[in-house]
């Protein structure tokens, strides 16, 4: 729906009030400005509640797109409204933690409503002290273990999707999609 044709939307600044008294009883000039206050409603409208539309909490859903693209959030058209919202507020967090465990497991959650425990460090090793002979190389695989959430099922091409997207380029990243939480004996 576009701001502009909102039917009925009353002036709250109508330019008929304004204009000097000469004008006050001129048919034409209150007609003429009535026209204007029609066309201009809309902006002062928008503008009055400017901080509400950058808000993703209470901006219009039309809107989510335009600022999900200021954050560089993931917009799924597809995805309910307060799931959008929610990838809305949480963009900057979760590109804080981009390429963790923590964020691999928070972006999967998001997109996708899934449950996930990343396991394995992907390749990283060092020492803490100078001179001294190199740690062992360390498995260079990263596995993702992934079960459903708020859905019964879990889509395998999206996980892996988010998950390519989200892990960083050095690693391997393994996905499993297991039907419930990962018991003791599974590890």
């Amino acid at each position: 729906m576009s701001r502009a044709a909102v039917p009925v939307l009353p002036s709250q600044y109508p330019i008929g009030g304004q204009l000097p008294a000469l004008y006050a009883d001129d048919d034409f000039a209150q007609r003429f400005t009535a026209g204007l206050d029609t066309v201009l409603a809309p902006v002062f409208a928008t503008l009055d509640n400017l901080p509400s539309y950058l808000d993703p909490r209470v901006a219009p859903s039309d809107f989510l797109a335009w600022l999900a693209s200021w954050v560089g959030a993931d917009d799924d058209p597809r995805w309910p409204v307060e799931q959008r919202r929610e990838a809305v507020v949480r963009a900057v967090e979760l590109h804080r933690w981009r390429g963790t465990r923590r964020g691999l497991v928070e972006g999967l959650r998001l997109a996708l409503g899934v449950h996930a425990e990343v396991s394995g460090d992907g390749g990283a090793a060092w020492s803490s002290t100078a001179g001294t002979d190199l740690p062992p190389e360390p498995p260079a695989e990263t596995l993702v273990r992934v079960w459903p959430g708020r859905e019964a099922r879990v889509d395998e091409r999206r996980v892996h999707e988010v998950v390519r997207a989200m892990c960083p380029v050095h690693t391997v990243c393994r996905v499993e999609i297991l039907p419930g939480p990962p018991t003791d004996e599974g590890r």
